[in-house]
């Protein structure tokens, strides 16, 4: 879509309007300087109820820019010295994470909940684990023998899906995409629980929903590609299958307890999902693999993009700028086109 701008009027040269572009340009950079450190690295992920017991959490502590990162094993909390410090950091992709162990509070481990790294059980103080953090995503962790105590950790890398910052999205939240009229009749369908940094993500089948026990839960998730999601059947509501929209997997229909059904997703996009006997009643799920190709964001024209690309750096005067610097471009091609015929 072409946007027609109003033609300038002789008094005001384009030499003028550079230098008011310029003003803006740097205004907004000594706005930006003086804004808070939260209002640069983003507000609060969501990290699900990962947190709820953990009494020393008290917010994300941005340690992007570092390239080491300790955090104290052993800290005071959780009733004792069953505590991470600080709970939950966000760091730059090949960052160092160090664990120190104070020595206090008996033995404690490191161990990710995705299984990607496990310290060995320690009570020495002074004594450390390292690990480097290369991909974005959210990384949970804990101590295994006193998890249930709250003693619970979290490292934000880079700027996942969900993990706030950047983008169009509210902060802390995850972009919701357009699933068309797939949910309308899905009773516990709130909105796409964020999955992303998870190796693996189990959804009940035969969770209540949709007058009784016909709904996946959750009914929609977000998961990078290489991730695996694991059905996990309820033994309620009856015999239920999986079966994808588009004919690319189906599980067989069973009702027992326990039952699991598999599928890895590798590439990008939205895979919905249902079972066959309780479709029309609102049992359907749909896994989004990815960001904003999952999204189905719209694509720009070139001259568009530089127009965006101007307008982050010198706000609304630049974006009034480029858009007549561009306009008067597209007319002088215009125009070349014209005489060359």
């Amino acid at each position: 879509m072409t946007t027609r701008q109003p033609a300038m009027s002789q008094g005001v040269s384009r030499r003028a309007v550079l230098r008011g572009a310029a003003g803006a340009a740097t205004t907004a950079v000594v706005l930006n300087a003086a804004a808070p450190v939260a209002a640069q690295t983003g507000t609060e992920p969501d990290y699900g109820g990962w947190f709820e017991n953990v009494d020393n959490y008290d917010g994300t502590i941005d340690k992007t820019g570092q390239k080491r990162v300790t955090i104290t094993v052993g800290a005071e909390g959780n009733g004792g010295s069953f505590a991470f410090n600080p709970a939950a950091v966000r760091v730059d992709p090949g960052t160092t994470i160090v664990w120190e162990w104070t020595g206090k509070g008996g033995v404690h481990n490191v161990v990710d909940e995705a299984g990607a790294f496990e310290s060995e059980m320690v009570g020495e103080a002074g004594h450390t684990f390292e690990y480097t953090v290369e991909s974005n995503g959210i990384i949970k962790y804990a101590c295994q023998p006193h998890k249930t105590m709250g003693m619970k950790g979290a490292i934000v890398v880079g700027n996942p899906a969900g993990a706030g910052g950047g983008g169009n999205t509210p902060a802390g939240e995850v972009a919701e995409p357009d699933y068309g009229e797939w949910f309308n009749n899905v009773s516990n369908y709130e909105k796409t629980v964020d999955k992303t940094g998870q190796q693996e993500v189990t959804i009940t089948v035969g969770a209540e929903g949709n007058n009784g026990s016909f709904a996946f839960d959750p009914p929609a998730v977000r998961i990078d590609p290489g991730t695996t999601i694991v059905w996990e059947w309820s033994g309620n509501g009856g015999a239920h299958n999986v079966a994808a929209e588009d004919g690319s997997f189906e599980s067989e229909m069973t009702g027992d307890a326990g039952f699991t059904f598999e599928q890895t997703f590798e590439e990008t996009g939205i895979v919905k999902y249902a079972c066959v006997p309780h479709k029309t009643m609102g049992m359907k799920g749909a896994v989004v693999v990815g960001g904003s190709q999952a999204d189905g964001a719209a694509n720009t024209s070139s001259d568009t993009g530089e127009i965006l690309a101007i307008g982050g750096g010198l706000g609304l005067v630049g974006v009034l700028m480029a858009m007549f610097v561009f306009g008067t471009r597209s007319k002088s091609r215009r125009s070349t086109q014209k005489s060359n015929r």
